[in-house]
């Protein structure tokens, strides 16, 4: 797989080329679609950071203070805070399943392309071996019938 080369690795993760190895087709193709767009490498970045438990402790020192410190009554407006947030972080996380639905889908496809393609060509060299073998089995019946000499070794 030559994508290194490419000026559209600029475009692929750099997680993805820091490994040196090469990756799957589908997921190359994948990331250069996710990364054509601003708003899905936004969503990936925000999905990312709302994935992480850095964003359960700065919640956590945020709520805390915010309880404890800025408002004497902060039970409805915290509740407010924390619906919309909910909101909005289930919606990141329903584009990220049909992200990973569409990737899943992508890679099943080209999995299944290779597969036909492989079977096609076993059938082909099987069928080839098959001719052969017969042509081979029809010579060598037809030299041991002319009563000429058998074949070495036998």
């Amino acid at each position: 797989m030559s994508w290194r080369g490419d000026e559209s690795t600029r475009l692929i993760p750099r997680l993805l080329l820091r490994t040196g190895q090469p990756h799957h087709p589908a997921v190359i193709q994948e990331a250069l679609k996710r990364n054509a767009s601003f708003q899905l490498r936004l969503a990936d970045r925000i999905t990312a950071f709302a994935g992480s438990m850095s964003f359960v402790f700065i919640h956590a020192v945020l709520f805390a203070v915010w309880m404890l410190f800025l408002e004497r009554s902060p039970w409805p407006t915290l509740t407010l805070v924390v619906s919309l947030e909910a909101i909005f972080l289930s919606t990141f996380v329903m584009i990220g399943q049909n992200r990973q639905a569409a990737f899943q889908q992508d890679k099943a496809d080209h999995d299944f392309q290779t597969q036909e393609a492989e079977l096609h060509t076993n059938t082909e060299l099987t069928r080839q071996i098959h001719v052969l073998t017969t042509e081979l089995h029809r010579r060598f019946m037809a030299s041991g019938q002319d009563g000429a000499d058998p074949p070495p070794g036998t």
